[in-house]
C-alpha cells in the first residue's frame, strides 16, 4: 500500500512519527501536533499509587523500611522506576520553590566547592540550626541493590553494606570522605535559635598552630646549630633542634598519611577484608567493626546536609530477593535491622518483594526462632511502611501492552528524547513547568485531611484512640500509612473532597482495622468479593465465620496476626460499621493489607467448594452419553459417575479462577442424572 493510501493519514502525518509510530519533536522545541505526552495521556492507576507513595516518603521520618509488595517481578521493576522518577520530580520542584523564597542556593562538593568542603572539614564544626530543620529542599541518593548479583557469596548482607559504602563514596567523592575519617566531626544541635551553622574548632586550631610553632622553633634551632659559626660544634643543640623538628613534623605527616590511607583503601575494601578473614569473623567485635564503618557514613551524611544546605535521603532499592536462597534472604533482613537502622540514619529502604514467596523463605531459616515460625509476623516487624500494590487497572494494562509491543528502536528514541528535553530545559525548567490544573488544590486538601485524621488519633475522647495498638512499631506503621490512603482517596475522587464518601476519620479507622486484624478483614473482603449479600462488613463476616473456622488450620499463621477478636466485633458492629459500598471503595486504597492473603483465601474457599461438590452423591440413572471431558478419565459402567484417573493440564489452570471451579465442576459432579432428564454436562 502506498503512503498516500495508508489508512487514516498521509505522508505528512507519518513524517512526524519516530520509530514505531512515536511522535517526533517539532522544530524549535515545539511538540508534535496534538498535546504533549504528559498532558495528552491521563495518568494510569499505577502512576497515582507511585506518586502518592513518593509524596509521602518526602515527609516520612527516617529510617523507614517500605514493604513494596507486588506479585509480578517485572511489574515491580516498572513501579520502582515510576517511584524514582516521581521522587526526582518532587526533588526538583522543592529545589525551585526554595530558590523562589530567597534561600541560598545549595552547593556541591565538586569543583570549587571541594575546596570549601575541605576547609570546613578541617577547621569548622557543623551545627544543626532551627533554619536548617525548616528547609524543604532535599536530595535523594538512589542506590539499587540486586540481591541476585550477590547470591553466590557467603555473606549476602555484606554485599548490601559494601554497595551502600561504595555508592556514597562515589556520589560525594573519595577525598571529602577520607578527610572526614581523620578530621571530621558529627554536627551538633544549636543551643538556641541562632542561625550560625559553622563554629571554629578552637582545639584543632590550637593544636595545629602549636605543632607549626614547635616545628618552626625546631627548624630554627637546627639551622642555627648548622649555620652559625660559633655554634657549629655544639652537638647537643643539633640534637635538640632535630628532635623538636622531627616530633612536630611527624605528627603532621601521620595525619597526612591517615588521609592518604583512607583515600586509597575504601570502606568497601575494609569490609570485604573483614569478611574474608577467618580471624576477624570469629570474634565478638566483628559486627561492631562493620557497624563502625556504617556509623562513619551516617555522620558524614549529616555533615554534608549542613554543607549542601539541604536534607539528604539515601534510598536503597532492594530487588530480586525472592530469587535467593532462604538463608541469604534472612541475612539481608538482619543487615537492615542491625547495621543500617540507626536512629539518625537518613535511609529509606524500598524492599520490592512478593510476600507469598518471601514468607516461606523466612520460615525455612533459623531466624524465626521465638516467632513461632511465622514469616508474616517477622515481615511485619521488619517493615515500617507496608505498600501493597493492588491489581493492575485498565489504563495500566493498556500502557503495559503498549510497552510490550515497542521495539528496541522505540526505547532508544525515548531515551534520546528525554536527553534532549533535559539539555534544553534542565531540571530547573522541568520544576518551573506549571503544574496540572487542580494539583495545588488537591495537595492542600490532602494536607487538611491528613491533619484531621491525625487529630482523631490524638483525641483521647475519640473512640478510635482506644483501638490503637500498644506496640510502637505498629503505631508508626499506621501513622505512615494514613497519608498515602488519604491521598489515594482524593486522587480517585478528583480535586473536590466532596466527592469522597468516606471521611478522614473513617479512613484512619480503616487503616487501623487493616493493621490490627489483617486476616479477618481479608476474609471479609474476599467473601464480599465472592458475592457476599450482607449490607455491612460485619454481617458478611458473621455469615461466613463458620467457613473461616473450618479453615483455621490452613490459615493459622495468618490468624495469629490478628488482635483481640472481641475488639474486632465491637469495632465493626458498633463503633465503625463499615458498609459494603464503603468497603469496596476503601479496598482500592488499602495499601497496608497484604493482598496475597486474600488470594490464598480465595483458593482455599474454591478448594472447599470443590470438595463439597465432589462429595455430593449423584443419583443412579441413565448412562451419560457424553465422552469424557477430561483426558485420562473413564466412565464407570452402570451409573453416571466418572473416575478421574489423570487430569489434563487445563484442569489445574482453573485453580487461578476461584469462581470457575465450583461453577464448572459442580454442574458435572453435583447435578443429578436421572432417566428422561437432559445430560447436565456443559456440552
Amino acid at each position: 500500500m502506498s503512503p498516500a493510501m495508508s489508512p487514516g493519514g498521509c505522508e505528512e502525518s507519518e513524517a512526524w512519527l519516530g520509530p514505531g509510530g512515536s511522535p517526533r519533536p517539532c522544530a524549535h522545541g515545539a511538540p508534535a501536533e496534538g498535546a504533549a505526552p504528559e498532558l495528552r495521556d491521563p495518568p494510569t492507576e499505577d502512576d497515582v499509587y507511585c506518586r502518592c507513595l513518593s509524596r509521602t516518603l518526602c515527609h516520612t521520618a527516617t529510617p523507614v523500611t517500605v514493604g513494596f509488595y507486588a506479585p509480578c517481578g517485572h511489574r515491580l521493576e516498572s513501579l520502582l522506576a515510576k517511584v524514582t522518577a516521581f521522587m526526582r520530580e518532587e526533588m526538583s520542584r522543592r529545589e525551585a520553590a526554595e530558590l523562589q523564597r530567597g534561600h541560598r542556593k545549595p552547593r556541591s562538593p565538586h569543583g570549587w566547592g571541594l575546596l570549601a568542603a575541605l576547609w570546613l572539614l578541617a577547621f569548622y564544626e557543623p551545627v544543626v540550626t532551627e533554619g536548617h530543620l525548616r528547609r524543604k529542599n532535599l536530595e535523594f541518593i538512589f542506590i539499587r541493590f540486586s540481591a541476585w548479583e550477590f547470591a553466590g557469596c557467603d555473606k549476602l548482607w555484606a554485599g548490601l553494606v559494601t554497595t551502600l559504602c561504595h555508592r556514597i563514596r562515589q556520589h560525594f567523592g573519595a577525598l571529602p570522605l577520607s578527610v572526614f575519617h581523620v578530621l571530621g566531626s558529627r554536627p551538633r544541635f544549636a543551643s538556641g535559635f541562632s542561625q550560625r551553622e559553622w563554629i571554629l574548632k578552637k582545639g584543632a586550631c590550637l593544636r595545629l598552630w602549636g605543632l607549626l610553632l614547635v616545628l618552626a622553633v625546631g627548624v630554627a634551632i637546627l639551622l642555627v646549630a648548622l649555620l652559625v659559626p660559633g655554634v657549629k660544634d655544639h652537638r647537643a643543640l643539633k640534637a635538640v633542634g632535630g628532635a623538636v623538628a622531627s616530633l612536630s613534623g611527624s605528627s603532621l605527616v601521620l595525619g597526612a598519611l591517615s588521609i592518604l590511607k583512607n583515600f586509597l583503601v575504601s570502606e568497601k575494601k575494609k569490609i570485604e577484608r573483614l569478611t574474608d578473614s577467618d580471624r576477624f569473623a570469629g570474634q565478638l567485635g566483628f559486627m561492631s567493626k562493620v557497624r563502625g564503618e556504617v556509623e562513619v557514613l551516617v555522620d558524614f551524611l549529616a555533615f554534608m546536609e549542613v554543607f549542601e544546605r539541604r536534607r539528604l535521603r539515601v534510598v536503597l532499592e532492594i530487588t530480586s530477593l525472592d530469587l535467593c536462597y532462604p538463608e541469604k534472604v534472612a541475612g539481608v533482613f538482619n543487615a537492615m535491622a542491625t547495621l543500617l537502622s540507626d536512629a539518625n540514619a537518613p535511609f529509606i529502604f524500598l524492599l520490592a518483594v512478593d510476600p507469598s514467596v518471601i514468607v516461606p523463605c523466612l520460615e525455612q531459616t533459623g531466624c524465626m526462632k521465638g516467632l513461632a515460625d511465622n514469616g508474616y509476623l517477622y515481615l511485619n516487624r521488619a517493615v515500617t511502611l507496608p505498600f501493597s500494590i493492588p491489581e493492575m487497572g485498565s489504563r495500566s494494562r493498556l500502557r503495559s501492552v503498549e510497552a510490550a509491543i515497542q521495539t528496541r528502536e522505540d526505547l532508544m528514541y525515548r531515551i534520546i528524547a528525554d536527553n534532549v528535553a533535559k539539555t534544553r530545559g534542565g531540571c530547573a525548567a522541568a520544576a518551573a513547568r506549571p503544574a496540572a490544573p487542580g494539583c495545588k488544590e488537591a495537595d492542600a486538601e490532602a494536607v487538611a485531611w491528613i491533619h484531621e485524621a491525625f487529630r482523631c488519633l490524638h483525641d483521647a475522647s475519640d473512640v478510635l484512640s482506644r483501638y490503637l495498638p500498644e506496640n510502637g512499631a505498629n503505631v508508626r506503621r499506621i501513622v505512615n500509612t494514613i497519608p498515602i490512603t488519604l491521598r489515594l482517596l482524593l486522587h480517585r475522587a478528583g480535586v473536590s473532597a466532596a466527592a469522597v464518601a468516606v471521611s478522614p476519620r473513617a479512613a484512619a479507622a480503616w487503616v487501623v482495622l487493616a493493621d490490627r486484624w489483617p486476616c479477618r478483614l481479608s476474609w471479609s473482603l474476599q467473601c464480599l468479593e465472592d458475592g457476599g449479600r450482607g449490607k455491612s462488613l460485619w454481617s458478611v463476616f458473621q455469615e461466613h465465620a463458620g467457613e473461616l473456622s473450618a479453615l483455621r488450620q490452613a490459615l493459622g499463621k495468618v490468624l495469629s496476626l490478628d488482635g483481640d477478636p472481641e475488639l474486632f466485633r465491637t469495632f465493626l458492629a458498633r463503633d465503625f460499621p463499615f458498609g459494603a459500598v464503603e468497603a469496596r471503595e476503601l479496598l482500592g486504597v488499602t495499601v497496608n493489607l497484604d493482598h496475597s492473603i486474600r488470594h490464598q483465601m480465595g483458593l482455599l474457599r474454591a478448594m472447599a467448594r470443590l470438595g463439597k461438590a465432589a462429595a455430593t452423591p449423584v443419583s443412579r440413572g441413565v448412562q451419560c452419553p457424553c465422552p469424557p471431558l477430561i483426558p485420562g478419565s473413564r466412565r464407570i459402567s452402570g451409573n453416571g459417575d466418572w473416575e478421574f484417573r489423570g487430569f489434563a493440564p487445563g484442569f489445574w489452570r482453573l485453580w487461578d479462577d476461584p469462581e470457575g471451579i465450583p461453577g464448572f465442576y459442580s454442574r458435572i459432579l453435583a447435578a443429578p442424572v436421572s432417566r428422561g432428564v437432559q445430560c447436565p454436562c456443559p456440552r
